[in-house]
């Protein structure tokens, strides 16, 4: 009986390791269709085919699940981003920046997830840093409890922490709380 049990669950474990774990992919070619600067953006024009995806870039991901996919779209860019009131700030020797995304639901699945979750920036040195919570002069704050009817859409800012002297070179977004397979890249000009 312990002999029967115990190979259960290995079985079950390695098929959860086995779907867990499907290739890991970097998408950064924007969509042609979607992708355009928007005001307010550091790109000036839309990015010309065969370069990596920047802001004002759409780039189509999908989720784990069949029907989960999002045009993700980072709007604005803003560093530093500003505090919203006296009382919260980065720590010392840090400061905030922060990207506002747009996800439109274009798969056939609802999105319900915690979309700050499966973001964060790295920079020009490969430091890679995760959201913090933060209210900003920029905008509102992303939803922390997205629910994302098919061609329904979210937008809202996520603010990340970085050290005073970071040149933030990326900015990276995967669905399922950044356990989907599929991740998305945007180069910071």
């Amino acid at each position: 009986m312990r002999t029967h049990h115990a190979a259960s669950l290995l079985g079950t474990a390695a098929a959860l390791a086995l779907t867990a774990c499907s290739p890991a992919e970097i998408t950064t070619k924007p969509d042609t269709a979607a992708s355009s600067p928007a005001a307010g953006t550091t790109s000036a024009a839309p990015t010309p085919p065969g370069q990596a995806a920047t802001i004002g870039d759409t780039l189509t991901l999908k989720g784990n699940e069949d029907g989960e996919q999002l045009a993700v779209t980072i709007k604005k860019w803003a560093d530093p981003a500003q505090s919203e009131d006296d009382f919260m700030k980065p720590d010392d020797g840090k400061r905030w920046v922060a990207a506002q995304f747009e996800l439109v639901n274009t798969g056939t699945a609802v999105y319900s997830d915690s979309p700050s979750n499966g973001t964060q920036v790295a920079d020009d040195q490969g430091q890679q840093f995760q959201t913090t919570f933060a209210e900003i002069t920029a905008g509102p704050a992303m939803t922390s409890a997205a629910k994302v009817a098919p061609g329904a859409k979210v937008l809202g800012w996520v603010t990340y922490e970085v050290p005073k002297d970071s040149k933030i070179a990326k900015v990276q977004f995967t669905m399922n709380s950044g356990f989907a397979s599929q991740t998305g890249e945007w180069t910071v000009k």
